[in-house]
């Protein structure tokens, strides 16, 4: 029975509804909100993009405020085990393949491993040989005295 993970939902990296909800609202259409945003990003300051927009600049602030910043680590990749359990599922990753992708692969690894050492027959343990229950004497030497 091979290990078959499912990839993360389409919607795996969106905003929760919570968290939107906590969030003010912004006066802004969406079409405003990106263009300030596309803008913010081209590096240009949020006072002068309410000026380039003829916006008022809170409205602007709390669009840029919001926004996505790139993350050198994503909290998705993240596993929640040990040191050492990570660094094996990263040296066991190839290439830029997906953690959940590596996950899925390893452990699919480690059940057919498991069934074919289930399948395999046993040996019996041999019978111990005579001179195997002979146990070493001690040496024993002269003692000076």
């Amino acid at each position: 029975m091979p290990f078959k993970g499912k990839a993360p939902g389409s919607g795996s990296g969106e905003m929760s509804r919570r968290t939107q909800l906590l969030r003010p609202s912004i006066a802004l259409s969406a079409k405003q909100v990106s263009e300030a945003r596309r803008m913010r990003r081209a590096g240009a300051e949020p006072d002068a993009i309410a000026e380039a927009m003829a916006l008022p600049l809170d409205e602007v602030e709390k669009a840029l405020v919001q926004m996505r910043s790139a993350r050198p680590e994503t909290t998705r990749g993240t596993l929640n085990v040990t040191l050492a359990a990570h660094r094996l599922i990263m040296k066991e990753r190839i290439g830029e393949e997906p953690i959940w992708q590596t996950m899925d692969r390893v452990l699919d690894e480690l059940l057919r491993l498991r069934a074919a050492a289930a399948a395999a027959p046993r040996r019996k343990p041999s019978a111990p040989r005579q001179d195997d229950l002979l146990l070493p004497l001690p040496i024993s030497t002269p003692r000076d005295t």
